[in-house]
This record gives structure tokens, C-alpha cells and sequence, in this order.
């Protein structure tokens, strides 16, 4: 049986973050959304995505077909309930669509077919993912879930005796390293995946998840919450914060409640607002209505989408949205929503040439030792096309 990932709405609420990859590539907690599904499952998965999307993110279409939603996390008691499925059946809570069962000709026409198929109601309450801030604002709840997956019979590496650990939900795979750091794990989960390292003077309060061949630099002050995906390096202070790899935030500065794609560097000294002077809720910026939306949240800072960069000493609003490879830069605020492929903050209002964006990002992709294929080009020259780049708009 194949397992099959559909984006559904999810896809155009989350960009910019979807503008790269499928709703189930997220990372949310300590994997992916499509890992998470995959281990429960144990088969193989594939996408059914937006059209750019597929050479990347392919798919594959079997006899028998399990179509999950993309935005949906999976628990043990979803997952009894979606196992319980039969072709022609689709699981749903009211008119939301969770999974279906079908077979090999009717998998690309679902979005079409589905209101023939036998609904079959599911009641309990599970996470999805409908707008960027749904990502930090569970990530806690789904780092404790992931935990619990990826610790299942088995005994953590062991660690220097320098460090401090408090608290016994500590794991750490085989070439994690680690000296004179604390460990707080009393009020969640700290995870340390294979050769990844925590240098000296660092403070870490769990729910943490620090992904494979990644740093956490010296002395740095990391709240609950937090994700660092793979290869990436950290620093400074930062408080439930998902970032899902390849990306760098190295130095002093604060970043708070927020998202960073892959390939995002932040540069020495930024910070962003988590919390406005007024204590309202936050807005941001939404893709598909073109305007402010209330995240109802008091709490919400930055998200970046991928291959996005700010220079030294940027200071990001409260609730900013900064778009796919743009590149952040200047004296003062940034405006709360920095569009896709922009060059530059409140002095500069020009694009990022699509040509100079393919040459970075492969200059950053060879640092990291990743080759910066024909796919990912093709990517990012259609998100430039689609998304027009304009000038920046202020708000």
C-alpha cells in the first residue's frame, strides 16, 4: 500500500513556508510531518503536491493508497483509526478531510471524488497545521509525542560527566557530544541527535530537539519549545523557536515564538519582537487574502521562509513575515512583511535578480557540502515568477 501526502487548503495558508515544499514536509516538533507518518507506519511515502513542486517531492502511486492530509500529525489514536479505513472510505471531523483509502485511478482526482466516498467520522481531538504560527505554537506538544517515538526501547548514549542534567528525559544518540552545558529535562524532553555537539557554558530547558550534525554554541540560553533541525548552528537566546535546518542564527540576539525555513542565516546581534507594547494579539501577514490576519496569539515573532538572510543588527517587529530568498538589510524596522526575493529593509525597495539568488543559494548549499541541483533551481525560478516580486510594501 502506498502512502500518499495531499496538501489540501493548508498549502496556500501556510506560505510562505509551502512556497519551497509540501504541507508534510514540515518540521514540527523533532521530524517532519511525512517522518512522523512514516515511523508509525512503517512504508514508504510520497507527495501529491503542487505541479513545480514534484521532481523534488515526487509521487508514487500503488495499487491500494493510503491519502493522508499533509497538515495532520499523526497520535496512536489517529493512527487506529486511519488502519481501520477500507477502500472507498474517507476519515473526516465535519468537512475536514483527514484520510482515505483508494485505489491506484483515483488517486490524482480525489479533491474531486471524495464527496462519493463513505465519510466516516472521526471525534477525537489531533494537531494540524493550518497557519505558520500553528508551528511553534505546538511545537512543545509534538516534541513530547516525538520523544516518546524515537526513545521507544531504547538507552541514551552516554555523555561527558562535565555536564548537568536535571531530571531524567534525556537522550542523546550514539556521537552526540556535550561539555560543562545544563540539561534541564524537569519540565520537558531534551534530545541530542548523532553528531551533534553542545559546547561549553550552554543552557538548555527542555522540550529541546537538537538535529543531527548541528551546534549549539557557547553560552547560549535555550528556552522550551525549541527545535534546531539538522545542520545548523545556534547561539545567543532563543525561546520556542522551530528551525528546520541548514540554517544559522550563530550569534548574540534574541529570536522568540518564531519559524526559519532551511538555508536562512541570521546575522550578529538581530532580534525580534515577540510580545507588542500594547499586549495585543499579534497579526501577520496572509498570503492568501493579501492582508493582516489576527493569529488571536499575544505571543508571535518572526517567520522566515527559506534561503531568506538578514545583515547584522536587524531588529524584526513584532509578527514579520520576511519571504522566500529575500535579503534583509539596513538601518531601523524592516516593514512586517518583507515579500519574496526582496533586496534589502526600510531604505531599499529593490528585487533580488533571480540570477543572483540561484548563485547564492549555491554558494550556500556548497558550505553545508549539499549539491545545488537542477530541482531546486527550478524552484526557486518558478516562486519568483509566481510571487512577481514588487517592490517593498510597508505595513
Amino acid at each position: 500500500m502506498g502512502i500518499v501526502f495531499f496538501d489540501g487548503a493548508a498549502h496556500q495558508t501556510l506560505l510562505p513556508l509551502t512556497f519551497t515544499r509540501p504541507v508534510a514536509d514540515l518540521r514540527i516538533g523533532m521530524l517532519t510531518i511525512a517522518q512522523k507518518w512514516q515511523r508509525y507506519l512503517n512504508q514508504p511515502v510520497s507527495f501529491l503536491t503542487q505541479e513545480y513542486l514534484q521532481t523534488k517531492f515526487p509521487l508514487e502511486i500503488n495499487d491500494q493508497n493510503l491519502l493522508i492530509n499533509g497538515c495532520v500529525c499523526p497520535d496512536e489514536t489517529l493512527l487506529e483509526a486511519v488502519n481501520k479505513l477500507q477502500e472507498g472510505e474517507v476519515l473526516k471531523q465535519q468537512e475536514f478531510i483527514i484520510a482515505a483509502k483508494v485505489k491506484a485511478g483515483d488517486v490524482k482526482n480525489f479533491q474531486t471524488l471524495h464527496a462519493s466516498f463513505t465519510g466516516i467520522n472521526y471525534a477525537s481531538a489531533f494537531v494540524k497545521i493550518t497557519y505558520p504560527e500553528d508551528i511553534f505554537s505546538k511545537n512543545d506538544q509534538e516534541l513530547r509525542k516525538d520523544f516518546a517515538l524515537l526513545t521507544k526501547g531504547k538507552t541514551s548514549a552516554k555523555i561527558s560527566q562535565t555536564n548537568t542534567i536535571l531530571g531524567d528525559q534525556f537522550f542523546a544518540e550514539e556521537g552526540a557530544a556535550a561539555e560543562c552545558a545544563t540539561f534541564n529535562t524537569r519540565l520537558g524532553p531534551v534530545y541530542l541527535s548523532k553528531n551533534s555537539e553542545v559546547f561549553e557554558g550552554a543552557n538548555i530547558r527542555g522540550s529541546f530537539f537538537l538535529g543531527e550534525c548541528s551546534q549549539v554554541k557557547m553560552g547560549a540560553k535555550i528556552y522550551s519549545g525549541t527545535t534546531i533541525g539538522p545542520h545548523s548552528t545556534v547561539g545567543g537566546e532563543i525561546k520556542n523557536s522551530v528551525i528546520w535546518g541548514y540554517s544559522s542564527k550563530g550569534h548574540e540576539g534574541y529570536l522568540g515564538n518564531s519559524v526559519l525555513g532551511e538555508w536562512c542565516n541570521i546575522g550578529a546581534d538581530s532580534n525580534n519582537s515577540n510580545l507588542k507594547n500594547t499586549y495585543a494579539e499579534v497579526k501577520l501577514w496572509d498570503y492568501p487574502t493579501q492582508k493582516l490576519r489576527n493569529t488571536n496569539l499575544q505571543f508571535c515573532g518572526l517567520i522566515m521562509a527559506d534561503h531568506a538572510k538578514c545583515g547584522i543588527n536587524t531588529m524584526f517587529n513584532t509578527g514579520t513575515v520576511v519571504g522566500v530568498s529575500a535579503n534583509v538589510f539596513g538601518a531601523g524596522y524592516p516593514p512586517k512583511f518583507i515579500p519574496d526575493f526582496s533586496w534589502g529593509g526600510i531604505q531599499y525597495t529593490e528585487i533580488y535578480a533571480i540570477k543572483k539568488a540561484l548563485e547564492t543559494a549555491k554558494l550556500v548549499f556548497e558550505r553545508k557540502n549539499r549539491s545545488f541541483g537542477e530541482a531546486e533551481a527550478e524552484i526557486l525560478k518558478h516562486i519568483f515568477e509566481l510571487t512577481n516580486p514588487t517592490p517593498l510594501k510597508l505595513i
